[in-house]
Formats: structure tokens, C-alpha cells, sequence
């Protein structure tokens, strides 16, 4: 299965922390009621869906509300928020934690977004769908202009009623992991403020 893919031979990374991002997670032992065919479908919309903005010919200003929409609707933000957050997670209550997790995902879509216009003219395969514990890994190569063909693993999960990716890793790089890294410093930087790191995330990006 092939997917338009966006292309920046600058920074691989780049697209995953665009499409979602996620931290190793302990999920729950249900069974599976999500498919393999369902997981691959979802990433081919993902795919689909962002190179619709790109291609869209609006202004970036137009483009940036777009990329936002589009995180939401595919991605799991509440995990991906929790698990970003880190341990900070643990003592915040739950106004703080809707009200970072609606921040998180603002910042994440303005940070990537702004680069997104440059992902042009790629290819994503869908090379493998298997069932990992209660969620399933959709292995993918990315075949960029101008370097060499590069694995992207999506991990796929219906845990919170809807198919939602929750996780990409790029060449077995877990890429919110290094966004969990940037949000602690920022955390750190404020003196374990988290309504400070929210109300900062509100302009970030």
C-alpha cells in the first residue's frame, strides 16, 4: 500500500513529531478488537490528510489550524500529553491535565506545522501490520528524494474507543520521547510550574 508522503531531506524526524508523538506505553491486556487493516488504513489518512494542507496552496497562518485538526482527530493527545508530561503527570490534577494536554497539542501542531509545506513530493509504504499486545505496529519505509529509504513504525491502538495512533518511531528513534525531554526542561525551567509550562505552551511553537 502506498501513501503520498511529504519530503524534507533535511530532517527525517521532523514528520513524525508532525503527525503525532508518542512515549512508550503500559497498556492493558484487553483484547484486540482493532484490525491490522484498520491500522494501516488509519495511517494511510494521516498521510493523506496533511498532504491535502501542503498542497492546499493556503497561507501558512491558514495551514497551521489545519495541521491542528488533523493531530487531533488521528492521534491519541490525552496519552501522548500524559506521557510527554512525564512524571509531572502524577501530581496534576485533572483541570491541569486537560488544560495541558489542550496546550501540548496547539504547541506540537504550531512547532511542526511551520515545516510541513517542505514535505513534498515523498513516498510511504506500508510494508508490515502486526499485533503487539492489545495494539498493533504498522511498519512503513519512507522513500524520501535524495536519500536513502528509511523505516517509520506507527503503533496503532483503539484503547480509548477510536483507532488512534499513540507512538511513531523514525529508524527505532522514539520521537516523543525526545519531546518528553524538551517538556521536562521547559518544566525545569519554571520551577515545576506546570500552569506556568501551560500558559507558556499556549505561545510556543
Amino acid at each position: 500500500m502506498r501513501t503520498p508522503l511529504p519530503n524534507d531531506p533535511a530532517r527525517r524526524a521532523l514528520l513524525a513529531c508532525a503527525l503525532a508523538t508518542g512515549a512508550t506505553l503500559a497498556l492493558s491486556g484487553a483484547a484486540l478488537a482493532l484490525t491490522g487493516a484498520e491500522a494501516s488504513r488509519l495511517i494511510d489518512q494521516v498521510v493523506g490528510d496533511i498532504n491535502r494542507v501542503i498542497n492546499s496552496g493556503r497561507s501558512e497562518a491558514q495551514m497551521l489550524p489545519e495541521f491542528e485538526r488533523i493531530f487531533a482527530r488521528y492521534a491519541d493527545v490525552p496519552i501522548i500529553a500524559r506521557s510527554a508530561l512525564g512524571v509531572a503527570a502524577r501530581s496534576a490534577s485533572a483541570a491541569q491535565m486537560r488544560a495541558f494536554s489542550e496546550a501540548f497539542q496547539g504547541y506540537i501542531s504550531r512547532k511542526y506545522g511551520r515545516r510541513l509545506r517542505e514535505f513534498i513530493g515523498g513516498e510511504l509504504i506500508v510494508r508490515e501490520v502486526r499485533p503487539v499486545r492489545d495494539f498493533y505496529e504498522v511498519r512503513t519505509t519512507a522513500a524520501l528524494r535524495g536519500q536513502a529509504p528509511f523505516e517509520v513504525v506507527f503503533l496503532v491502538s483503539d484503547r480509548s474507543g477510536r483507532n488512534l495512533f499513540f507512538n511513531i518511531f523514525i529508524e527505532g528513534v522514539n520521537m516523543l520521547a525526545t519531546e518528553r525531554t524538551e517538556i521536562g526542561a521547559l518544566l525545569d525551567q519554571r520551577r515545576g510550574n506546570l500552569d506556568a509550562l501551560i500558559a507558556d505552551l499556549r505561545r510556543m511553537g
